[in-house]
């Protein structure tokens, strides 16, 4: 018979559907991994495909009860106990997140992001182009979405601001996740909706590095090349020990989501590198005020 590892006795009392859907997600993989199954014949067990297991292990779709208990028989966990308590976690982890409102205009590769970023305890994260999305104002957020839906209708455009406004509700909320972002000069620079929009973008940013939870730092064009120089990306920390660090990488029609530990590993690397050869957070308020002053 095979158990769950030990860092999967976590509780899941009142955890976000992300976080049960991660834990699950992680103990699936183990206990294939401990009874020497491919992914391939997983798949077969439950009439899908490689990819599926892929995406099940990595937390990424919804379960279906069927389906994890087909995986859980194959996978040799027949005690009671321990098969009621994942497939009571099938139920958590597909319980609706407020994001599932919106899900008229969100993609699935995208919804995920926003389930693992509201859920997790630490977010880092290198931008090179735009100032990221949980930093910005409404109507910066309006020039960006319009540049990347150039015919989508007018109230669509307003439902993917309103989207990324309300993922920002969690920069205030009772137990906000430590952000810390660091962005390319270049970003600071690129005046998205004009002069005055990005000023006040500016502005934004230099209030919210007031916030106790919040980092911001600046790579100055001067500085030369940096490690982050091969693109944006993002990593999401749990305080949960069962649920794996994950980088998030954003594509144009989708993004590639990392929790192998090695991958990671080399991401966070760069990231520590990368903030080290950045402006400290002070130095990097007067810097933001300096371009305010320049645009």
């Amino acid at each position: 018979m095979n158990t769950v590892p030990p860092a999967g006795e976590a509780s899941d009392d009142g955890a976000s559907p992300t976080v049960a859907r991660l834990v699950l997600g992680n103990q699936l993989r183990y206990l294939r991994e401990l009874s020497a199954v491919s992914p391939e014949q997983a798949g077969y067990e439950i009439r899908a495909s490689r990819s599926k297991i892929s995406r099940m292990e990595n937390g990424l779709v919804r379960f279906k009860p069927r389906d994890v208990a087909d995986l859980l028989t194959l996978y040799g966990v027949t005690d009671d106990p321990t098969r009621g308590r994942l497939l009571a976690l099938v139920k958590q982890a597909n319980t609706p997140g407020w994001w599932s409102t919106y899900t008229d205009i969100l993609a699935d590769w995208f919804e995920a992001f926003i389930g693992l970023e509201a859920a997790a305890s630490f977010i880092r994260t290198f931008e090179l182009q735009f100032v990221p999305g949980l930093l910005q104002t409404e109507d910066y957020a309006r020039a960006v979405t319009r540049l990347g839906h150039r015919a989508a209708p007018a109230a669509e455009v307003e439902r993917r601001i309103g989207l990324r406004l309300q993922r920002q509700d969690l920069l205030t909320r009772p137990d906000p996740p430590h952000v810390w972002f660091v962005i390319d000069e270049g970003a600071l620079r690129r005046p998205f909706g004009g002069p005055a929009v990005m000023r006040a973008q500016l502005s934004r940013l230099i209030e919210l590095t007031e916030l106790p939870r919040v980092t911001v730092q600046a790579v100055p064009f001067q500085h030369g090349g940096h490690a982050a120089a091969g693109g944006s990306f993002t990593v999401l920390r749990y305080s949960d020990p069962a649920v794996p660090d994950v980088v998030y990488i954003d594509h144009l029609t989708s993004a590639l989501y990392l929790d192998d530990r090695a991958d990671v590993e080399v991401y966070m690397e760069v990231m520590n590198q990368v903030s080290a050869e950045a402006l400290t957070p002070v130095q990097t308020r007067q810097f933001i005020s300096d371009i305010s002053r320049e645009i």
